[in-house]
Order: structure tokens, then C-alpha cells, then sequence
């Protein structure tokens, strides 16, 4: 991705979604222990944070979940419902400002069921025995190629991580689908970021989420732009589809939304392999989706059949901000090809 800094993460913490997301509806449904720490914080999509004189009636705050010191037998456990089933490329166990009390290793199982994990459930190990350190990300490659709904992280012995990212692709149920409309480009149905032209501010990966945006943080917002031209974002659809309708959320963004935006496509699902450098480059000539929009402060913009052209199949989409701001949702309506 272009930025204004390099982004030395593994590929799949760049490029593949964080299942594990609260903000997508990931959430924990059991823990053995989470006396000093809820185990709810650990999925929040924000950065850990630290509060050096913040405490609460069981001792100090921490962002993530903290289980108490174990005095016997045994070991700490967190089951997380995903926000939606998918294949899963990898771990981020992040023990950010746990210093004295981060588990010294941990390991991670993943299940599929309907409903919600019980004594009967049947776990498959993903991540085996694997040591952590204190304060730091610890990131885990997976290569099994199963579809989950429920990851369950077991700390050694006890303590506390900040943060767990379970990085991987929602597996579309293309059945279900069927003919009907859905949105295209939401990262629970598998789309994704490829690339941006600058993405200083927010959260850029919040525009494919779900919902309205909770602040003027939580979506894709660029730098003030100081010379000629303008932004974009590229986004890879969650499966090739016909896009007949969309939508522009400029929601919180008041003295920072763009002038007006701009859509290009293009069908490329016969490219495989790390072809993103390229698909920025041929960008540039895409087919005009959408024609220049006006925008306007805090709104949804809704951008019908008549103004989107028929273009047939595509499988990504380069959003262009005029000159720069603000964008807190795009949605991208259409059925699959």
C-alpha cells in the first residue's frame, strides 16, 4: 500500500481482515478468567493504550484482557466468535504495555459450528505452543485451509494480551447469495484495501465496515493535499460482481469531506499471484464507473442505477476524492457474476 510510512507488517496483517474484529461483530464468549482485565477489550480495533494512573476496584486498568495470578494447576483460556466464517492466514498476539505479566506462550485452536462452541465441539489446533515476549506483537503465519467460526487462545500460564488480530478471508457462501443484491464491497462479505494514495488519519480498513461511522476516526480521511491532483483508494471486491448501485457516507467529516468523488472499475480475475504494484499502476485507465459526484458535509450520498454505468463484471474498484478528506463508508451494491 502507498502511505506516508512503510508498513513493515507480514502481507496477510496488511492485506487480509481481522475476523477477530469487534467493529466487523467478533466478540468473546467464554474465558476462564478475566479478573483485572475484560476480555471484551482485547478485540477492539483500536491501538492498545496505556494510562499510568488509572486503577479500578481490582487493581490496575490495562487495555486487553488480564487474567489474576493462577495458583495452581492448569492455564487460561478465551473463546472468540468470529465476525464471520472464513479462512484464516494468521495471528497477531499482541502483549502491548504488559511488561510483568504477559504470558510467556501461548498456542491457538479454531472451530466451525452453527451455534456457539460446547463440550461436544471438535477444535482443530492452528498455532501449536508458541513463546511470547513482553510488550510487542507476536505475529503467527497459518497455513491450514479450513473454514472457522470460533478461535479459542490459550494463555500459559496466566496474564494478559492486549490484543488478538485473526487475520484471514470471509468465505462467501455464494449459494445463499444467489441472485440477490448484496453489498459488494463490505470486508464481511471478503472485500479488502489493495491500495491508497495517503491515509494519515482514521482507520482506512473501517470503510468496508458495517454500519454508520462512530467518529470522525473511524474511516479512510487523507492528509490536506498541498499539490496538484487528488485521492483514491483501491478496494478488491468481495466476489467478481455487476455493481448496479452505491453509496458515499461522508458521516462526521463537516469541515474535512471531499468536494465530490469519482469511481473507475475493472474486471481483473484472471490476475494471480502479489500483483498489487501493478493494479495500482493500471488504475490510472480504468472504465469510468461513476462520473465526478458532488459531496457534502456529514451525509449519505446515494448513487443509483442511472448514474452507474453498465460495465458488466468487475472485481475492483478505485474510489477518487477530489482534491482529498474524508470518507467514512462505501458500500457497493450489485449481485455476482
Amino acid at each position: 500500500m502507498t502511505s506516508h510510512q512503510p508498513d513493515s507488517r507480514p502481507d496477510f496483517a496488511r492485506k487480509d481482515i481481522n475476523l477477530a474484529s469487534a467493529g466487523l461483530g467478533a466478540a468473546a464468549v467464554s474465558v476462564t478468567d478475566d479478573f483485572f482485565a475484560e476480555v471484551s477489550r482485547m478485540l477492539a480495533d483500536d491501538a492498545a493504550v496505556f494510562y499510568p494512573d488509572r486503577y479500578d476496584d481490582n487493581g490496575k486498568w490495562m487495555d486487553g484482557w488480564e487474567s489474576r495470578r493462577r495458583r495452581g494447576p492448569g492455564h487460561d483460556i478465551a473463546v472468540v466468535r468470529l465476525a464471520v466464517r472464513g479462512r484464516i492466514t494468521g495471528f497477531d498476539v499482541d502483549t502491548s504495555h504488559f511488561t510483568g505479566n504477559y504470558p510467556p506462550a501461548c498456542r491457538i485452536e479454531a472451530a466451525a459450528c452453527a451455534g456457539e462452541p460446547d463440550a461436544a465441539t471438535r477444535w482443530t489446533e492452528l498455532l501449536p505452543m508458541s513463546p511470547l515476549g513482553p510488550s510487542a506483537h507476536h505475529y503467527f503465519t497459518c497455513l491450514d485451509a479450513g473454514v472457522w467460526t470460533h478461535v479459542r487462545l490459550h494463555i500459559h500460564p496466566d496474564g494478559g494480551v492486549a490484543r488478538l488480530r485473526v487475520y484471514g478471508r470471509p468465505e462467501l457462501d455464494r449459494q445463499a447469495a444467489g441472485a440477490a443484491e448484496l453489498d459488494l464491497a463490505s470486508a464481511l462479505n471478503g472485500a479488502r484495501i489493495v491500495a491508497f494514495s495517503d491515509a494519515h488519519y482514521g482507520a482506512y480498513h473501517r470503510m468496508l465496515a458495517p454500519g454508520r461511522g462512530l467518529n470522525m476516526g473511524d474511516g479512510w480521511e487523507t492528509r490536506r493535499r498541498r499539490e496538484p491532483g487528488h485521492d483514491w483508494i483501491i478496494v478488491e471486491l468481495g466476489a467478481r460482481g455487476i455493481i448496479e448501485r452505491a453509496s458515499v457516507d461522508t458521516a462526521f467529516y463537516k469541515g474535512n469531506f471531499p468536494e465530490s468523488c469519482s469511481m473507475q472499475a475493472a474486471d481483473l480475475g484472471g490476475m494471480t499471484g502479489d500483483l498489487d504494484r501493478a493494479i495500482v499502476t493500471s488504475s490510472m485507465f480504468w472504465e469510468e464507473l461513476v462520473g465526478r459526484t458532488k459531496l457534502s458535509a456529514d451525509a449519505i450520498h446515494e448513487i443509483g442505477r442511472e448514474a452507474v454505468k453498465p460495465l458488466g463484471p468487475v472485481t475492483h474498484v478505485r474510489l477518487n476524492i477530489h482534491p482529498d478528506g474524508g470518507i467514512s463508508r462505501l458500500r457497493l451494491f450489485g449481485r455476482l457474476a
